[in-house]
């Protein structure tokens, strides 16, 4: 019995070292991808959500209180400048231009004998002149119906596509009624907000005077078919978003866009000596974003990282990292903070080839 328990002890004790050996094996076997960041240059498209503004949007209103008699034109029509557009029920201007022109008549042969008795020494020259301001003063009258009697035809100041009606044939308008609004929407204005931080980035730049291009990309996720060029920056930020607005205008000679749409706008912004990373090589806690960085004993030391800018699959570093460091890329969950590892150096443009991206 005791020589049996001998050698189930030994048996134990073997079966525990060959266990001990072979992941202490396994262990050595454990290597970690590791590489270092890449120095290129390169560019980031950021994209905005904007606001598609026609260059001319008015409102159409009543000048004048009356019936509105006819209306010669349709929602979403196409418009011409100077096309009527609506008729506000003229009699009671035509008869106060008929008034007018009476009196204006009446000012003129009445200025005419003036001057006949004027010549005669018959009356003062200041009956002459009071004879002339009076048919002045008519004539001023009958310009004023006449512009009263123009107010009753509406017409469209300039070409562009008429919104929704908001009256009807038979409405009594008051003065300064909503008729409808009217659009050019032959150049669109594009609006965007940019952060204080990339507006500084882009107002010292060194090229900040040339026109910077842009791209719009609809709602239907497809970009539009012109380019923009940005024109105007706003003269204050906005306090509770920290954002300026930018202005872009784009050609829209086929009227593909119209007032009131949205999208978001795409600029290209150029990273010259970039420090370029895969984004599978960083991990987040509380918002701020690390990176497992190997010095030269194997050991990993987690540091923050501060990024710059995102593209697909990889982070544009501002601060924290150099070429020379050596991070580690695939792994991460796998390590602790201060623990040693064994690595494997893999080239950086080899790690990015394997994301299928390319950075240009």
């Amino acid at each position: 019995m005791k020589n049996y328990v001998i050698v189930i002890g030994m048996l134990v004790l073997l079966f525990h070292t060959s266990c001990e050996s072979k992941k202490e094996k396994k262990e050595e076997h454990t290597k970690y991808l590791v590489t270092n960041p890449i120095k290129k240059d390169t560019s980031v498209t950021k994209d905005y959500v904007c606001q598609i503004n026609s260059i001319r949007h008015i409102e159409l209103r009543a000048l004048e209180r009356g019936y509105l008699q006819n209306i010669y034109v349709d929602e979403g029509q196409r418009v011409t400048k100077g096309q009527r557009m609506f008729h506000i029920m003229p009699n009671i201007y035509e008869a106060d231009l008929q008034k007018a022109t009476a009196e204006a008549k009446v000012a003129e042969i009445e200025l005419d004998n003036t001057k006949l008795l004027a010549d005669g020494n018959v009356v003062s020259e200041n009956e002459l002149a009071m004879a002339r301001a009076n048919y002045d003063k008519a004539r001023a009258e009958v310009a004023l119906s006449e512009t009263h009697l123009g107010f009753t035809n509406i017409k469209a100041p300039f070409d562009g596509i008429m919104d929704h009606l908001h009256v009807r044939e038979g409405s009594l308008l008051d003065e300064g009624e909503l008729l409808t609004t009217l659009s050019d929407n032959s150049k669109m204005w594009v609006y965007f907000n940019v952060p204080e931080a990339e507006y500084l980035d882009y107002i010292i730049s060194a090229n900040k005077d040339s026109k910077k291009e842009v791209q719009l990309l609809m709602a239907n996720n497809k970009k539009f078919n012109q380019k923009g060029i940005v024109e105007t920056i706003e003269g204050e930020f906005n306090n509770q978003t920290g954002n300026i607005a930018f202005r872009a205008t784009f050609d829209n000679p086929d009227s593909i866009l119209r007032h009131g749409e949205t999208g978001s706008v795409l600029m290209t912004i150029p990273f010259k000596d970039a420090i370029i990373i895969p984004q599978k090589a960083t991990f987040e806690i509380l918002d701020k974003k690390y990176v497992f960085v190997i010095d030269k004993n194997d050991v990993v030391q987690q540091r923050e990282i501060t990024i710059a800018a995102e593209m697909q699959h990889l982070f544009v570093i501002d601060k924290g990292l150099s070429v020379n460091d050596r991070i580690l890329v695939e792994g991460i969950r796998m390590v602790k903070n201060k623990e040693k590892i064994h690595t494997k150096f893999v080239e950086p443009n080899e790690v990015l080839s394997h994301l299928n991206l390319y950075a240009e």
